[in-house]
């Protein structure tokens, strides 16, 4: 495909709460918007596990004492589509005004040049097997099921039909914001666990439905990659797919000040997480 010479920010964010990590990613979004700062590439993870919902999704799906129980974190995304649970992932978010090239047109055709990123990522750490899903299903589809990694939608990616990479994308304040999630390994029913099901055995039956149509990195490599090796292949593969350049960065403090204000504000607040 056509490269698109361009130079952007690569930022390697150590592990974060979900509050911050969902208010940097506004954050960023708001400063490569208004062209304050380049597009950016982050890439990042979660220092607890993290059930994370989508923009639109009812806040009836939680299971609010198990997720108390476990002490594991809650945060609504500012992107659609459905729950995850964050631990053992890379998770990667793209941050950019909406006329730079890689994410500009429609979202369809933005998600599907990220997804070929992402494939060439994939094919760097040797798996060479695996679909680009085409099924016609919109994103943010099934919102009778809770969990995201039991349904693909369109260009997102698919190993021995199992979903392999959940993303989703937010457009406004002239930008882009797409951000998604790799399980490196693990057990990926553990989302059932904190999610409400009229009875054990629906819980139990959405266990299996979810091993049944997801996987992890490990389970379709048949190796463990850590967050380091997986990390660089798709700053390799971004780089060499679309000519991108990239430069190593932290957040600015302006953005700084913005993300600590959004947890603040937002985030962490009962107002955003469990306004549905």
């Amino acid at each position: 495909m056509n490269k698109l010479p361009n130079q952007w920010r690569l930022i390697q964010s150590p592990a974060a709460s979900a509050t911050f990590n969902m208010a940097l990613d506004e954050a960023l979004l708001s400063s490569t918007a208004s062209k304050k700062s380049p597009p950016t590439l982050r890439l990042y993870s979660w220092n607890v596990p993290s059930l994370s919902l989508g923009y639109a999704q009812p806040f009836k799906d939680i299971d609010q004492a198990e997720l108390t129980k476990r002490a594991w974190q809650l945060v609504r995304r500012p992107t659609g589509g459905r729950a995850i649970l964050h631990t053992d992932e890379l998770t990667y978010s793209i941050t950019a005004p909406l006329d730079e090239p890689l994410v500009a047109g429609s979202l369809l055709e933005s998600y599907q040049r990220i997804s070929i990123g992402l494939q060439k990522a994939l094919q760097l750490l040797g798996l060479l097997t695996f679909n680009e899903n085409q099924s016609g299903v919109p994103h943010d589809a099934s919102k009778n099921e809770p969990v995201c990694f039991q349904t693909p939608s369109n260009y997102e990616i698919t190993w021995n039909g199992k979903k392999l990479i959940g993303s989703a994308q937010a457009r406004k304040m002239g930008g882009v914001l797409q951000h998604g999630s790799l399980p490196l390994i693990g057990d990926l029913s553990r989302i059932t666990l904190v999610l409400a099901y009229p009875s054990q055995q629906e819980r139990e039956k959405a266990a299996q439905r979810t091993l049944a149509q997801a996987a992890t990195l490990a389970e379709a490599t048949g190796k463990i990659f850590t967050w380091e090796e997986t990390s660089d292949a798709i700053v390799n593969s971004f780089s060499n797919e679309f000519g991108i350049s990239f430069v190593a960065s932290l957040p600015t403090e302006e953005e700084m000040v913005i993300a600590n204000e959004l947890v603040l504000t937002k985030y962490d607040s009962d107002s955003w997480n469990f306004r549905l």
